[in-house]
């Protein structure tokens, strides 16, 4: 079997997907990225088997069937553009597109081209959620009207040793990085992404609200964002209600989700290390099961010692060798051009409901021409790009927010290293 040689754009994020695609028959060939240090340890891990690139326009001129784009999360769209344009398959870190314009871009490109699509969403992969996942299809819980996720990720605002320093500058770069002004909508789809891939669900319109709660006024971090998460509702084209977070960071972490049916319900329990609860209706229990169980799934397969060792609870092996398998048999992964757009589409659509307190959008469906002509224009963005475009909305429910001049002063001093 050929090997598929991929390269990768963004080695940060995109190290840790390089053993997942080796051990699923793909060759890296080729790394990209604007830091030295990151191509250095590119060349560590890999070896003479890789080239290195400080930019894109060599990079993509590499002999590539795939790209795994891994650059900022709101300048995917772009990229991904370019790779399906030469017909290079390609792979991208969530979300898809930053702009509404982008999501219609993005759409039309990847109709034209011969190159796949997916987006590299490993949450669904985690084992409960692909048990839960299996539970609803099954049938027994019935139809499914209501579902909840949420993504909760606290951090050490007081992160005083060098290693959190350390940690800071990994993920920033400037005070105009991408995650000092990300809204909490946008980060949605680890929360989202679970329940439409178990339910086959699609959000048709949604609303959302703040949870506005400013970081410490001497805190390490300077974000123009003042919320610790976004509560945010779709009504589904199914008539079932979700209830979710985008990237939430209140009490203590945890990943947890809930499908709702007519006749039962399952969830993953919080703190019980991956265990879930399945439980029915007392007049409706199916045959051969019980009213309630509480159990820990396990790895039913030939790789699942692999998979133990993967990054996100198996869900970035997964991601890999479901891109990869996609390719070699020429077939639309699950979470294709249409999925990855209508998240994003709720991600940004929440956001100015957010803005609004509440008010209702429409998410378009790109694969309609009255959708996509809606949306052709809109840029609107609440971030800085490394071309030097600057935000044209606001990424906080209150507009004059900013960070105090001491959380600016500290997440200064960490960056450029006079932090003592």
């Amino acid at each position: 079997m050929k090997k598929i040689r991929v390269g990768i754009f963004g080695y940060c994020r995109g190290s840790h997907y390089v053993d997942n695609f080796l051990v699923n028959g793909a060759e890296v060939v080729a790394v990209c990225d604007k830091r030295p240090e990151r191509l250095e340890l590119a060349k560590k891990k890999l070896g003479d088997m890789v080239t290195c690139y400080a930019d894109f326009d060599s990079f993509i001129e590499h002999d590539l069937d795939a790209i795994f784009i891994a650059n900022y999360f709101h300048e995917h769209a772009e990229y991904i553009i370019r790779c399906l344009e030469k017909n290079i398959h390609c792979i991208t870190e969530c979300i898809s597109n930053a702009t509404m314009a982008e999501g219609v871009k993005l759409v039309e490109a990847a109709e034209k081209s011969k190159a796949i699509f997916m987006l590299a969403e490993n949450y669904p992969y985690m084992l409960f959620n692909q048990e839960m996942k299996k539970i609803y299809e099954g049938g027994t819980l019935g139809k499914i009207v209501y579902a909840e996720g949420e993504y909760n990720h606290t951090g050490n605002l007081y992160g005083t040793t060098p290693d959190a320093w350390n940690n800071v500058r990994m993920l920033f770069d400037s005070d105009k990085h991408w995650r000092c002004y990300l809204p909490r909508t946008y980060y949605l789809t680890h929360s989202l992404a679970p329940l439409m891939y178990a339910t086959g669900a699609n959000p048709v319109r949604v609303t959302a609200m703040p949870v506005y709660h400013p970081q410490p006024a001497d805190c390490d971090r300077a974000s123009y964002a003042g919320e610790k998460a976004a509560i945010i509702t779709t009504l589904n084209d199914d008539n079932s209600v979700f209830k979710f977070t985008g990237h939430a960071s209140f009490g203590a972490s945890s990943n947890s989700y809930r499908l709702c049916g007519e006749k039962g319900m399952v969830e993953n329990v919080r703190g019980t290390g991956g265990k879930i609860m399945l439980r029915y209706n007392p007049w409706q229990i199916p045959e051969g099961q019980v009213q309630d169980r509480i159990y820990k799934p396990e790895w039913e397969c030939e790789d699942a010692e692999l998979i133990k060792k993967s990054g996100h609870g198996g869900g970035d092996y997964w991601v890999a060798k479901v891109f990869l398998e996609c390719i070699r048999e020429n077939k639309q992964p699950p979470f294709d051009v249409y999925f990855s757009t209508r998240m994003s589409s709720v991600a940004i659509l929440s956001h100015r409901s957010m803005l609004e307190f509440g008010m209702p959008y429409d998410i378009p469906d790109f694969r309609k021409q009255e959708d996509r002509d809606k949306y052709r224009d809109d840029y609107s963005s609440p971030f800085y790009y490394s071309d030097g475009r600057e935000p044209t909305i606001a990424c906080c429910s209150h507009p004059d927010y900013a960070p105090t001049e001491k959380q600016k002063e500290n997440f200064l001093s960490i960056l450029n290293g006079t932090r003592k």
